[in-house]
């Protein structure tokens, strides 16, 4: 009996090491589905804005349409980037939610599934000090 008990406590470890060799999601990683997310949000807000200004009275309508156009430009860039990272990490982001709450990313990260879930209040705040970064540039 001893042996039989000693060989599933070895088949456990076995099981045990195996799993733990599955590389799990870093966390740079993570920030890159984040900082996508939000980069998308930015360009929903960036075009709704050039609407807005092309169907406003403002004195300098090309002037601040152009300078949104040069924000998207490099919002698209980076977000080139970050499409680059998940290639190479084998990350893919498959279905984004908008509900009532918040936003729900879902997505693949090397064969395992992750959520990511983002209240609307938190995408307002960091869509703005993402664009502030932009305009600082």
């Amino acid at each position: 009996m001893s042996i039989m008990k000693g060989n599933d406590q070895r088949e456990s470890a076995e099981k045990k090491s195996s799993r733990a060799a599955v590389p799990m999601q870093e966390a740079f990683e993570s920030e890159g589905i984040k900082q996508y997310v939000l980069l998308e949000m930015v360009l929903r807000i960036i075009d709704h804005d050039v609407r807005a200004i092309g169907n406003s009275n403002i004195k300098l309508p090309r002037l601040y349409e152009s300078l949104l156009r040069g924000i998207q430009d490099r919002v698209l860039l980076d977000m080139a980037d970050l499409r680059r990272m998940f290639r190479k990490n084998g990350i893919k982001i498959y279905e984004e939610i908008q509900g009532k709450e918040g936003l729900l990313a879902k997505y693949v990260c090397r064969g395992y599934h992750h959520e990511l879930f983002l209240l609307w209040g938190f995408v307002k705040v960091e869509c703005e000090r993402v664009l502030k970064q932009y305009l600082a540039a």
